[in-house]
């Protein structure tokens, strides 16, 4: 078994430090971000693995910044075998990067180089991507730019959205991660450049792209809704109220963009037709679309207003 310095912050990484633990890895400490105000009362929230780490009894570190050099000899006086990192948040600097005996190693959600940075299942559903990955690589210091150990290729279904995806790749990263530590208990752990070519970046989802633009194609409008879905979510605009749309299937039918065509809440796209599947007002919790209709129509002929 190894003794791991564990880093990582969302949900997403929850999995990989529960993983380390049932495997025996001796986790020596964890690594996530610092508490945020949140809520309507901004009291400071803990983000997942601080408080997955706390229930487990595991130390706890949330630096503001790894390049303080204090921060680097604390980080390095833990003694590691290797890093593991999963969304952690922060910029790794060298002498943290080199400061396991094996380096560290990242999880990242995508088939790499396609899909560098902070938002690769979003990017890839919104694309269109069929295929997307769960990858080991050994960190260095560029974005998502080391040497890949382990990857295992991953079907998105076209239905699918970010959420699902979501837990999909941190069940097979945990997996896959878990495979690489036995690479390197072993001497055996082999990492490959990554290609100069296919190189994508997936930059975060910026509040400016989350409105529905159905004067693209109707297969571009269920792309968008379902690679924002749960969060941040798309919406459009139905007079003074904002909705939230979580889920579409592509329909049959034509008119001018934005149109609501008929009583099952179809709407017409540039090219095409979505239906609204699953909908959600703010402050209320998510509807099928049947439900949601009874107490808010959305009457055959009225505007959808989204954003471009």
């Amino acid at each position: 078994m190894l003794r791991v310095v564990f880093m990582g912050t969302p949900d997403f990484a929850v999995p990989m430090l529960v993983g380390l633990l049932a495997a025996g890895h001796q986790v020596a400490a964890v690594y996530t971000r610092a508490p945020r105000p949140a809520g309507r009362g901004m009291d400071e929230r803990k983000v997942p693995v601080h408080l997955h780490a706390e229930r487990a009894g595991l130390p706890v570190h949330t630096p503001r910044t790894l390049t303080d050099k204090d921060e680097q000899q604390l980080f390095a006086s833990h003694g590691a075998d290797v890093g593991v990192v999963v969304a952690y948040g922060l910029i790794l600097p060298r002498p943290v990067l080199v400061a396991p005996r094996a380096g560290c190693l990242n999880l990242h959600a995508s088939a790499l180089p396609r899909w560098r940075g902070a938002a690769p299942i979003a990017r890839a559903i919104i694309a269109g991507d069929a295929v997307t990955a769960a990858t080991v690589m050994r960190m260095d210091e560029g974005l998502d730019t080391g040497p890949v150990c382990l990857a295992e290729p991953v079907q998105i279904g076209s239905d699918m959205s970010a959420g699902e995806l979501h837990d999909v790749l941190a069940e097979r990263g945990t997996a896959l991660m878990l495979r690489a530590l036995g690479d390197v208990e072993r001497g055996a752990l082999a990492c490959v450049p990554q290609s100069a070519e296919g190189v994508t970046y997936a930059a975060k989802v910026a509040k400016t792209e989350t409105g529905i633009d159905f004067a693209r194609t109707a297969r571009e409008v269920h792309d968008h809704v379902r690679g924002l879905s749960p969060v941040p979510g798309a919406w459009f605009a139905a007079g003074d109220k904002r909705i939230k749309v979580l889920r579409t299937r592509l329909a049959h039918g034509a008119g001018p963009a934005g149109t609501v065509l008929g009583a099952s809440a179809t709407v017409a796209c540039g090219e095409g037709a979505v239906e609204l599947v699953e909908l959600q007002r703010a402050g209320r919790r998510p509807m099928p679309a049947e439900e949601f209709l009874r107490g808010y129509p959305l009457p055959a002929g009225l505007r959808l207003q989204g954003g471009r």
